[in-house]
């Protein structure tokens, strides 16, 4: 098999080119196999060739950022305005799997430049025309606040087994059954590539071309590695965009890390943790623990537990890996969050399931009921049992660390949530907090659920913060993310149901400021029944605080996709923000809102798609 001459017409860079100039250069392009983890550029050196993606992923890391900054892929240009603009690399341009690239060196450019003065015309109008259009894109996004995003979906993974290196057999025959109903997918393994890839390969450069070029006939190829560290599961690995290791959950819980295979442990030395995942196989569903144990040395992106008896499993399992899985994004808001119970209803009624659930605050009391499985007339009633007979946010102290005592809400959120721990639910969970001490988001996937909540609900001055082993101060995550879509985009591809409410803006109170008691007068008119009567009606000091972290300061609406649904169902104006004596009918009027929103979304779709067409 042999690879066949690369063209530059399709090239963005050099469209527009005259046939005679495109030929000039493609004569002098140098075909390079690229490894995996190896950099065609580095940030900082001397820009002496261009470079173009035949086939592969490459990530393009910039000095101070934790995350690439993007990803690129087939018939990309890398390093091309330091090239043209005879200045230093403004990034590092990493290969994420093994890749092919052509190479244009400068000495070469300059000298075909000379015999056709129309390169030079045409691929500095193209530039241009790239650099308005990413200004443009800056100027409307205001450039300021920058939208989070997951990693570009993996079109490419590899399974394998952990510590012996085993897939189960009963997964990996369920797994490839699910894959053969997704319309694009194509399985690949030792005993069936040839089969595939029909042509004889003569060196690796063109096993990674044949790879590679199967890309553009499928959408997502799986590759399943051998038991063992063979050449076929190392180029597996090697070509994987992610690796799902897959594991059998031990028949008694363990108590330590589990220890890595030696091909778990050559495939993580090539993938970072952002492009790990985890499966966690099970016979049947039941209660989970001693996950902690299994993601100590592994550290994957994401993690799931899938039972053998539950096709539903796979099926989720799959949405996460193709880029669809469904998230429910629950934001703050006190007894307004209600109202996500009634938005949960609707959906488990409507046969939608959620894949992944988070929130903040009271958000994130929700939907971690809503992880749990809960049903919704169980969590209400557990709504009612915790806030009206409970009276958890009602326990007034003194106020040295918060207004109400955070004890007795301790014991409430203890008492409905259990012991469990995060990282052993069925369905993937996370709240987010406010970390003080370091002024940034603090996001909980992992430990004590019910501490989890407690730090996302840990409202400034009424509660006191939840403070970690290490010393870090943590408060309610409204402060930073009320409606936390950002956090949820990390974490995933795919749409999201976001749930936002309108509190009122715009919303006047009829109060005289001067009428407000001081200490006093307040004390006195509080203790006597009459005067209590005629106290001026102006918002609590709870409603205060509460309505302030939900000012939505994230602008939360720049980070919703095309593909995300945000609802907002009505909520009472006149509704205090620790007064949870309507919950009920918060809950109900939230669930009317959305059946109907979700019936209407469906009589659109079907005016689009019409039936046989």
């Amino acid at each position: 098999m042999s690879s066949p001459r690369f063209t530059l017409s399709s090239v963005s860079t050099f469209k527009g080119l005259p046939a005679e100039a495109l030929e000039l250069l493609e004569d002098r392009l140098q075909l390079i196999s690229v490894r995996r983890g190896e950099c065609v550029v580095k940030q900082g050196e001397t820009a002496d060739a261009l470079y173009v993606v035949v086939s592969g992923r490459f990530a393009v890391e910039v000095e101070g950022h934790r995350q690439p900054v993007t990803e690129i892929s087939r018939g990309s240009t890398i390093g091309e305005i330091a090239f043209f603009a005879g200045c230093a690399r403004t990034a590092t341009v990493r290969a994420v799997r093994d890749a092919i690239v052509v190479r244009l060196t400068r000495a070469d450019f300059d000298a075909i430049s000379e015999k056709s003065s129309a390169i030079l015309t045409a691929i500095t109008a193209s530039l241009a025309e790239r650099l308005a259009a990413e200004t443009r894109r800056n100027v409307a996004g205001n450039g300021f606040i920058p939208v989070i995003a997951a990693r570009p979906r993996p079109r490419t993974i590899a399974i394998i087994g952990a510590t012996s290196g085993s897939i189960p057999p009963t997964f990996l025959s369920a797994f490839i059954a699910a894959s053969e109903a997704r319309r694009g997918t194509c399985v690949l393994s030792s005993k069936n590539v040839a089969r595939v890839i029909s042509d004889s390969c003569a060196s690796d450069l063109e096993f990674t071309a044949a790879l590679n070029d199967l890309e553009s006939r499928f959408d997502t190829i799986v590759f399943v590695t051998d038991e063992g560290i063979t050449p076929w599961s190392e180029k597996s690995i090697r070509q994987a965009d992610d690796v799902l290791i897959v594991a059998s959950a031990l028949e008694e819980n363990p108590d330590a890390p589990v220890p890595l295979g030696p091909l778990e442990a050559f495939a993580l030395s090539l993938h970072e943790s952002t492009s790990r995942r985890l499966a966690i196989i099970h016979a049947h569903r039941g209660s989970i623990t001693g996950t902690r144990h299994w993601l100590a040395l592994r550290d994957p992106a994401m993690h799931h537990h899938v039972a053998l008896d539950s096709h539903d499993d796979i099926a989720r399992l799959w949405r996460f890996l193709s880029g669809e899985a469904l998230g429910f994004v629950a934001c703050g808001g006190g007894a307004y969050c209600c109202a996500h119970v009634g938005v949960y209803q609707a959906f488990r009624e409507a046969g939608i399931p959620f894949d992944i659930v988070g929130g903040t605050s009271g958000g994130a009391a929700m939907a971690a009921a809503f992880a749990q499985d809960l049903d919704p007339l169980a969590i209400d009633a557990g709504i009612h049992r915790m806030f009206i007979k409970g009276h958890a946010l009602s326990r007034y102290t003194l106020p040295r660390y918060g207004l109400l005592d955070h004890t007795h809400f301790d014991v409430h959120l203890e008492r409905e949530y259990g012991s469990g721990r995060i990282e052993d639910l069925w369905t993937p969970y996370f709240s987010v907090s406010t970390d003080l001490s370091n002024c940034e988001t603090e996001v909980h996937r992992d430990g004590s659920l019910w501490r989890a909540i407690r730090a996302s609900a840990a409202i400034p001055g009424l509660l006191p913060p939840l403070y970690t082993d290490d010393g870090r101060m943590l408060v309610d995550g409204s402060v930073l993310s009320n409606v936390p879509i950002g956090t949820m985009h990390q974490l995933k591809n795919g749409p999201n149901v976001v749930v936002s409410f309108q509190t009122g803006e715009g919303q006047r109170f009829d109060v005289d400021y001067a009428s407000l008691p001081g200490r006093r007068d307040l004390l006195w008119r509080a203790l006597n029944p009459i005067s209590r009567r005629m106290l001026p009606k102006a918002p609590s000091a709870a409603t205060v605080l509460v309505r302030s972290l939900m000012a939505d300061r994230d602008h939360f609406e720049r980070h919703l996709a095309p593909e995300d649904w945000l609802l907002v169902p009505p909520t009472p104006r006149d509704l205090g923000a620790l007064d949870w004596r309507r919950h009920t009918k918060i809950m109900t009027s939230a669930y009317e809102y959305t059946r109907s929103a979700i019936e209407l979304r469906n009589r659109r779709a079907a005016a689009r798609c019409p039936a046989g067409k």
